[in-house]
């Protein structure tokens, strides 16, 4: 199995101010994971720059001249409380976006089964008119109307399994019924969005979880409302929200993921890919805010796109092969 990472230096040049969750050293924290041993067989690509039509298949022009013209050239330009624009923010943004646009490219033209774009910002808040929640541009939604674009993709489906809801992804998607937008998110909770009434045109899935519910119940989500919902729909592509804030760990959420539960939810999307898609699957980055938590998750996440089965099931098997040369 072929999985490509996208990376961009800009990452680590997007600054928030001090104490801003959205920070740096989460990034570090992910390209430090990225270094180990195990993931030497992975091929890294430099995300490009997504071009500003890229931007308006999924945002307004007036949201994408917007984001352009505050962009500052010194200091801090607050968009809300949240979201904030350094100098080298728009740039981060544009390259975040790109990655996932090429990551598309990659696997329809057969270059890859699966990609992963580590960068930062995140975008699943961004709606089509409007930035927020530490979110410039939807890199999902634009990879998603991208896919449809440049291959004729008929149905593209986005889940997402922060611990926030995607709201941006579902005002995008609200009224396209070949677009599918599924939710895994605590509730209530920021932005107060994902009600399971929340449906669109018969497209939007969500599957709210309380404060404090963990793997039994974010599992009964996905086999109960997630998964047979994508599987009806059958996509010629998976994208994946990949937030990483439904950890146990993680100080913005309440929820008690571990690392297992997100290279399960990673490895059953895989098989509905797998069934529909050719195997086609994009995973962007977007929430993490502990960074132990934040590294543990990306590594399982990477591993299962990688190899197809989870971490554990790798270690279990390499110990009956060590067991057996005994």
């Amino acid at each position: 199995m072929t999985t490509l990472v996208y990376t961009h230096r800009s990452s680590l040049r997007h600054e928030t101010p001090p104490g801003h969750p959205e920070r740096i050293d989460r990034i570090k924290a992910v390209y430090s994971v990225l270094e180990a041993p195990h993931f030497t067989a992975v091929q890294r690509r430099e995300a490009p720059r997504a071009t500003e039509a890229q931007l308006r298949l999924a945002h307004s022009p007036e949201h994408v001249q917007r984001i352009f013209a505050m962009a500052p050239e010194s200091g801090f330009e607050y968009l809300d409380a949240d979201t904030v624009m350094s100098a080298h923010s728009l740039e981060a943004a544009l390259r975040a976006a790109g990655a996932a646009t090429a990551a598309v490219d990659a696997v329809f033209r057969g270059e890859a089964d699966n990609a992963f774009c580590a960068l930062r910002p995140p975008g699943h808040h961004a709606e089509q008119n409007k930035a927020m929640g530490f979110c410039l541009f939807n890199q999902a939604a634009i990879a998603a109307f991208h896919a449809r674009e440049r291959y004729d993709a008929e149905r593209v489906a986005v889940v997402d399994f922060d611990v926030h809801h995607g709201n941006g992804t579902q005002d995008i998607f609200w009224a396209d019924a070949d677009m599918f937008y599924g939710s895994t998110h605590q509730m209530p909770l920021y932005p107060g969005s994902g009600a399971v009434s929340e449906t669109g045109v018969g497209n939007i899935f969500n599957a709210p979880l309380r404060a404090g519910d963990g793997g039994e119940q974010f599992r009964e989500a996905f086999n109960s409302i997630i998964l047979p919902a994508l599987d009806s729909f059958g996509p010629d592509l998976v994208i994946i929200s990949a937030g990483f804030d439904a950890h146990v760990r993680d100080p913005l959420g309440s929820l008690e993921l571990t690392e297992e539960d997100f290279a399960w939810a990673t490895l059953r999307l895989m098989e509905v890919a797998d069934t529909h898609a050719r195997g086609r699957v994009v995973s962007v980055l977007e929430g993490g805010y502990d960074l132990q938590g934040l590294a543990g998750s990306v590594g399982v996440h990477l591993h299962a796109l990688l190899h197809g089965e989870s971490l554990s099931e790798t270690l279990a098997e390499n110990t009956d092969d060590e067991e057996d040369d005994a």
